[in-house]
């Protein structure tokens, strides 16, 4: 099987955020869970994407972490559409078919530049209780009183654009600096909210709508430096909370902290202005680390 290891969301190696990518060969099936599973965890990256080629532009992908499967990863799938690039099965130019947990999505390359829809946006809910609030601030290793203190007026908001995220604003891109979860605690609290983790981000910064860091202890991800999913929610909630408009394009900041500086590009359309629906595609570019044969 070919493997890649693939810098998402940067135009240069060592940036953005790193992902492992298998190609499985042509009509073979997927290994068992646990295989994959060991796969990606001996390949230590957050996730690793495993791809099935089908037919007439059609691929399966199947997204593991050291620990589980998930529905959908926005960064280990502009990696693996690179490596397709790479490996000769797409081109530039095209639109192909990513058959995804989270449901069947568009990809479209254009110079090497990998755009792809997201799921479906939803709002499920917002954390308004005050008790509640201040316990995921304590968690993140802040004051909720000094963010208000601060001017902070948003709200936490759980969204999903394939995975369910708590969105938590913060109000400088020092408190953004800041912040220093309990991983424990934070995977905890994910528990109890049935979210993947938490998406902070400051609205501060002119060179970017947000500038955002994610966290994600429970499937052992204590930070990652890209998260194409989550800013893909993060627009759906810009867009709720009125600082995101429809047709807009975005552009969203992460791993500066962990010094993988990245730029995920996000546009939306509005789809229906009563019901808030919406299509909401992400996109970056990536580099190719390495690639071999890997036997399993």
């Amino acid at each position: 099987m070919k493997f890649y290891i693939v810098d998402a969301f940067t135009e240069n190696v060592f940036g953005g955020n790193p992902a492992g990518v298998v190609i499985l060969p042509e009509g073979a099936d997927f290994p068992s869970d646990e295989i994959c599973i060991k796969t990606a965890a001996e390949l230590r990256y957050s996730e690793t994407a495993f791809i099935k080629i089908l037919k007439d532009g059609h691929f399966n992908i199947r997204y593991f972490t050291p620990v589980a499967e998930v529905d959908l990863c926005g960064h280990a799938t502009v990696a693996s559409f690179t490596a397709l690039i790479d490996a000769g099965f797409v081109k530039n130019g095209f639109k192909y078919i990513n058959h995804t947990l989270a449901g069947d999505l568009d990809i479209e390359i254009k110079d090497g530049f990998i755009l792809m829809d997201m799921a479906t946006p939803k709002f499920i809910g917002e954390i308004s209780e005050i008790n509640n609030i201040k316990e995921l601030y304590r968690i993140m290793g802040i004051d909720y009183k000094t963010q208000l203190d601060k001017g902070l007026t948003l709200k936490p908001q759980l969204i999903s654009t394939g995975l369910p995220d708590i969105m938590m604003p913060v109000a400088t891109l020092e408190d953004l600096n800041a912040l220093s979860p309990d991983m424990y605690a934070l995977a905890e609290l994910s528990k109890k909210y049935e979210v993947t983790g938490v998406h902070a981000f400051t609205l501060e910064g002119e060179d970017a709508t947000c500038h955002a860091r994610n966290f994600a202890p429970l499937y052992d991800i204590d930070e990652e430096a890209a998260t194409g999913t989550s800013n893909g929610a993060l627009t759906y909630y810009g867009y709720l909370n009125g600082f995101i408009q429809s047709s807009d394009n975005s552009r969203f900041i992460q791993g500066e902290k962990m010094g993988r500086p990245s730029l995920i590009l996000s546009t939306i359309e509005e789809l229906s202005k009563d019901t808030k629906e919406c299509k909401i595609r992400v996109g970056g570019n990536s580099a190719i680390l390495a690639k071999g044969e890997i036997h399993i």
